[in-house]
């Protein structure tokens, strides 16, 4: 813990630093996972002015709502929830099948766009900094970002406070502060997104080969990070 501390130190003080930056226009999107439970801790130990929201899909594991219910239990936090449009879900899934996704990339990133990509456009407006918690080591497509970068799709700052941390050091921490986190990481899911498009890793694969594991490894993104 004590060679992890300099990285803490300097993700609050970043935070703080965007907070006073940008006031009341720094937003962080969760999805319960290791990394964003660091994220909500720290916020939340550290009195940091930045609101909280989560987008739920309708298609999210039972495992990661009893996270969400753990969370806010345990942190006297707000979590805004946001929801896909209802009217283009009903016309997605009567005119293509309630699995389309597995059909070709296009069905995949047309469900990835109405259930997630809609509404973060929702919930980032009025924002000009989002705060998330990508790593570097999550994937190839990752490791060419940056800790910090302009986002042109959302016009904003987008922050990841622990880019440069390693799974072992997410870890730590949520065990050292007894931080809630989501059943499903201790059955072999490192990553988690929606429940028809996440599987377990197997041995000696990359941490995001569970998701949608259908597709080619280059074109493993949903459509939030794109650069």
């Amino acid at each position: 813990m004590e060679n992890l501390q300099h990285k803490i130190n300097q993700a609050i003080a970043s935070i703080r630093s965007l907070t006073v930056r940008f006031e009341d226009a720094v937003a962080f999107s969760t999805s319960f996972g290791w990394e964003d439970q660091v994220i909500t801790h720290l916020l939340y130990a550290n009195r940091l002015p930045v609101s909280i929201f989560t987008l739920d899909t309708g298609r999210l594991f039972p495992e990661t709502y009893k996270v969400w219910s753990d969370t806010i239990r345990k942190y006297p936090v707000e979590i805004q929830a946001y929801y896909p449009n209802t009217n283009a879900v009903q016309k997605m899934v009567s005119e293509k099948g309630p699995f389309s996704f597995y059909e070709s990339i296009e069905n995949r990133k047309e469900c990835c766009y109405i259930r997630k990509v809609e509404p973060l456009t929702r919930a980032l407006k009025g924002q000009q900094c989002w705060i998330t918690g990508i790593r570097a080591e999550q994937s190839t497509t990752r490791m060419d970002m940056k800790a910090s970068e302009w986002d042109d799709q959302y016009q904003l700052t987008k922050f990841a406070p622990l880019f440069d941390w390693t799974l072992d050091e997410v870890k730590l921490y949520v065990k050292h502060f007894g931080i809630p986190y989501n059943a499903l990481h201790e059955k072999g899911f490192p990553s988690i997104g929606c429940q028809p498009c996440t599987r377990a890793v197997r041995d000696g694969e990359d941490v995001r080969a569970g998701r949608w594991w259908w597709e080619e490894q280059t074109k493993k993104e949903c459509g939030l990070h794109v650069r």
